[in-house]
This record gives C-alpha cells, sequence and structure tokens, in this order.
C-alpha cells in the first residue's frame, strides 16, 4: 500500500550540505523527476552545480534555513554535522528524514555507544572519559594500546590519538582539546567492512555488503564486493544493520561500520546516518544505487533492488593525486571496466576527497587490480605529460 504521505516526482527534495554526497543524491533525484534544493555555507558547491537551486547560508542562519524549509516538501542531510538546531528549525515546515534525533545521537559517539550498547548491540570495547583522571583510570581497565577520541565532530581519523603508554595520557588528552571523550581499546582487526541499509516510510529495508574497507592515513582509499569473509559473518553484519535502522527509526540511509576482529566478532565502529563513501561503488554496481535509495525512502516510495550486478571495487582520488598536475583522466578511461566520477571540486588539497573510480570485474580481486592500475596511472601519465610540456 502506498503512504498516504509520499513525495512523488515533480516535487522539490531539500539537501543540508553541499558536498559530493548530496551531488550525487541531486543526480539521482534528478534522474527520477524531482526538483532539488540544496542549503550550505559554500557557494558553487559540488551539490550546488547539479542543483535546481543552490542557497548559501551558515547552518546557523536559522532564519535562513527556515525559508529553505518552506520551499521543499521534505528535508534530508548529507553529512551528518548539521547543527541539532537547524534539523529542529527544518522540522518545522518540512518532514527532515532521517529525524534529527538520529542526526544528534551520531553526531557524538558517547551518546552513539550508549545507543548502541542499550540496545545490545556490539560495539568496540570503550570508556567515557572527561578528565585526565578519569583517562588514566580508563587505561587502567581498556590497557594499551588504545584509541582516544573526542566524542563530537569526528571523521577520517581528525579528533583521535592512539595511545601506546599509560604515562602518554596527560599529553594526549591536552592534545585533543576537549571536554569530553571516548577512550576505546585498540582492535587488532582482520578487516574492515560496512553495511548500508535504507529503510523506507512503511519499514521496508533493503541491504548492501557485507562491503571490504581498507583505508590509508585514516581515510577510506579501496572498497570492494562481495567481501572475502565467512558467509555466516556477513549474514550477521547484515542482520545488525537491520536491526541498527528498526531501533533507530530509521526512515532514508545509514551506515553502519564494524570491526571484524581476528577471532571472527563483529563490533560497530561508527554509525553514519547519510549515504557512505564504501557505497559509492552501488552506483555502477547494482541495481539501485544508495542514492537512488535515499530519495526513495525519504520520498516514501518502495525501495528499489539493491542486487548486486557483478563483483566491484571503487578506488578515492584524493587532492594528493594534482600533486605532479592535472592528472591524465584519458590513462584511468583507457581501463577497461573503469568508470570515472569526479566531484566537482576546484580546490585539490592533500587529503580531500575529490572522486573516486569503480571498476566491475568477473572477480573481486580483478576489480581491485583495475581500479588500481587506473589510479596509477593518473599519477604516473599525469607527471610524464607534465614533464615533456
Amino acid at each position: 500500500m502506498k503512504p498516504a504521505n509520499v513525495i512523488l516526482p515533480g516535487a522539490t527534495l531539500g539537501v543540508l550540505g553541499g558536498g559530493q554526497l548530496g551531488r550525487m543524491f541531486a543526480l539521482a533525484a534528478r534522474r527520477m523527476g524531482y526538483r532539488v534544493h540544496v542549503l550550505s555555507p559554500d557557494g558553487d558547491s559540488p551539490t550546488g552545480q547539479v542543483a535546481d537551486i543552490e542557497t548559501q547560508a551558515a547552518y546557523d542562519d536559522l532564519d535562513a534555513v527556515a525559508r529553505f524549509a518552506r520551499t521543499v516538501s521534505v528535508v534530508t542531510f548529507e553529512f551528518e554535522n548539521i547543527p541539532a538546531a537547524a534539523a529542529e528549525t527544518a522540522a518545522r515546515f518540512a518532514p527532515v528524514r532521517p529525524a534529527g534525533s538520529l542526526l544528534h545521537t551520531t553526531q557524538n559517539r558517547a551518546r552513539e555507544r550508549a545507543f548502541l550498547a542499550g540496545a545490545g548491540l556490539p560495539v568496540t570495547p570503550h570508556a567515557l572519559v572527561r578528565s585526565p583522571d578519569e583517562l588514566r583510570s580508563a587505561l587502567d581497565r581498556l590497557g594499551v594500546p588504545a584509541v582516544l577520541k573526542t566524542a563530537a565532530w569526528g571523521y577520517d581519523g581528525k579528533g583521535q590519538l592512539r595511545l601506546d603508554r599509560a604515562e602518554d595520557a596527560p599529553r594526549a588528552w591536552e592534545s585533543l582539546r576537549t571536554d569530553q571523550a571516548v577512550l576505546e581499546a585498540f582492535i587488532d582487526f582482520h578487516s574492515e567492512l560496512s553495511v548500508i541499509v535504507a529503510r523506507g516510510l512503511t519499514g521496508d529495508i533493503a541491504t548492501y555488503g557485507p562491503l571490504a574497507n581498507l583505508h590509508r592515513n585514516h581515510i577510506l582509499d579501496i572498497t570492494s564486493i562481495p567481501a572475502a569473509i565467512d558467509p555466516a559473518i556477513a549474514r550477521d553484519a547484515v542482520e545488525i544493520a537491520r536491526t541498527v535502522a528498526q531501533v533507530s527509526d530509521l526512515v532514508g540511509i545509514l551506515c553502519v561500520e564494524y570491526f571484524l576482529g581476528k577471532d571472527g566478532r563483529l563490533m560497530i565502529n561508527e554509525l553514519a546516518p547519510r549515504p557512505h563513501n564504501s557505497g559509492h561503488l552501488t552506483i555502477d554496481a547494482h541495481v539501485t544505487c544508495q542514492f537512488e535509495q535515499q530519495v526513495r525512502a525519504v520520498c516514501g516510495l518502495p525501495l528499489g533492488s539493491p542486487q548486486l550486478l557483478r563483483p566491484a571495487a571503487m578506488a578515492n582520488l584524493l587532492g594528493d593525486l594534482w600533486q605532479s598536475g592535472e592528472p591524465d583522466w584519458s590513462a584511468a578511461c583507457a581501463v577497461p571496466g573503469v568508470k570515472l566520477h569526479l566531484y566537482g571540486k576546484r580546490d585539490p588539497r592533500p587529503g580531500r576527497k575529490m572522486g573516486h573510480l569503480t571498476a566491475l570485474a568477473t572477480t573481486t580481486g580483478e576489480a581491485v587490480k583495475l581500479v588500481k592500475e587506473a589510479r596509477e596511472a593518473l599519477v604516473r601519465e599525469g607527471a610524464a605529460c607534465q614533464a615533456e610540456a
């Protein structure tokens, strides 16, 4: 049965946040006949370049947020560091999906860990710390090595430090410059995995994964699917993600990131209530990508098929690739089975996500080999072309 409040094509969808996740959401929405209005502090944002309307305003400009929300049928977001007041203001004029309450939970590692543990879901061993003395006590319980993370506003390795000695605690606490942090036991993991889950207004659920993730300098580097793990573990990862979606009353899309311990245990590392970097390959590798699924979910439409078409891999393209000049895009596009996705960002800073490559192949290993080959060709050929010039 169709929900009574379904939002049909032709309506305008609102996005808080102008990055690449919003860009890909907007592209999916426009394919389906929707209009898109984005609010972002930056002009000519990746999302704004493909949206119908771009409003440049700070997220704490609540008058601007209210004017924005009055023009749209639903509001969603493309990154989780949106102030709670902005989500609350938008919700006065249009439904916000996922809800601001879920956004509030996932913005803070302490709240997130408490939510997961309270639901009986597996999380990494941890302790909340609010002072150097609490940090020392937590280190006595959890041992070293351990990882100290700010409770709020951390991503891609920002706001965290590894502690290898208990005597490093005072220096580590001082360097984080925070009054609340989470200490986590260091996990000697077998692999890092993610499952992306979409849940619609009627409670229908679709999942992607598990996806296998390799990081470099705390930033996602390579994602591949299917992950080379025991099928029973794969089923457990999907079931945990479904449970997270249900207990959080998700409407939209969410990523559950895991550590898989060498003992076979799954532990949730993080939640992201939005499309996720590891799901970018779904654009080319699945019947319905994560971004179209987000559109369907927040609009109350039936979810699409998450079927995997072929084994696939994704490689991130960071601003570092521009250090030797403009990458040779022809070299990457010449690799069979490789797709190029660029985000329209003007400033290729080191560590900044500028785009990604996706490859489809007959096996996961072959797909990984292809995206690595294509990315290496960007640097090799780009440097060679600059030298000749």
